[in-house]
């Protein structure tokens, strides 16, 4: 019986990270070619008429950012992960400056946008905590600490992959849109920024705290396991310095 629950356990799992790895490649190749066309017209995003280099600022946005979105998936395959130390250690630093690139860019653009006050707040915000868990992540591997390291990237790809959930809601909303005139674009968009920036934090934490640190919490009980400050534990001793 347990093993009949653990298999259909792993197919869940394998499944929605097949959702997940799809979604992701699916919408970063979607958005990425209309930005390589340099034709502001094609974009995904209004541009604003009276900002000379607002376009120029979506597209080093854009770019990069539809990078990470291809590479966060395979980051978090542990079989790639522990075969290929070397080329996950490559990726990670295009990652992280593909990040630092999408946010600068990114403020810059939600600066000068002209869908509203609340959406850019909501990017402002976002673009904090995007580089915030991205220093994070960077500083704990640098100490050795993997699994706080792994937790921050965790929270870093959420906020990166809020862009695929941002175009979910965007649906869903335009939906509701059709079916009552009350609702304008600016409320439908706003309201899915929030949406997905607040839902994918939300399920991070939630992944974090059911996949990472409970089963964490459970192997502190056995000698020599890795707590996630790098610590190891040892019998009749609770955790000791790694």
């Amino acid at each position: 019986m347990m093993k009949a629950v653990f298999r259909m356990d792993r197919r869940v799992r394998r499944s929605a990270w097949a959702v997940f790895a799809v979604s992701a490649v699916g919408t970063a190749l979607y958005s990425a070619p209309a930005y390589l066309t340099g034709d502001p017209s094609q974009g995904r995003i209004p541009i604003n008429p009276d900002v000379a280099l607002h376009y120029l600022s979506v597209v080093v946005h854009a770019l990069p950012a539809s990078l990470l979105l291809l590479l966060g998936p395979v980051q978090f395959v542990p079989a790639l992960r522990n075969k290929y130390g070397k080329l996950h250690r490559v990726v990670g630093r295009v990652y992280m400056v593909s990040v630092l690139i999408a946010s600068v860019a990114g403020l810059f653009a939600a600066t000068f946008s002209v869908d509203g006050f609340s959406v850019q707040v909501a990017f402002y915000l976002l673009t904090a905590a995007w580089l915030y868990s991205l220093v994070q992540a960077y500083r704990t591997i640098r100490r050795g600490r993997i699994q706080l390291h792994r937790i921050w990237m965790i929270r870093n790809y959420a906020l990166s992959f809020a862009a695929v959930v941002l175009r979910l809601f965007l649906v869903l909303g335009l939906a509701a849109r059709s079916r009552y005139d009350w609702l304008s674009f600016e409320d439908v968009y706003a309201a899915s920024v929030w949406a997905s920036i607040l839902v994918s934090a939300g399920v991070a934490e939630w992944f974090i705290v059911h996949r990472t640190l409970k089963p964490l919490a459970r192997s502190r009980r056995r000698p020599g396991a890795v707590t996630p400050d790098g610590a190891t534990t040892v019998t009749g001793a609770g955790r000791v310095p790694a």
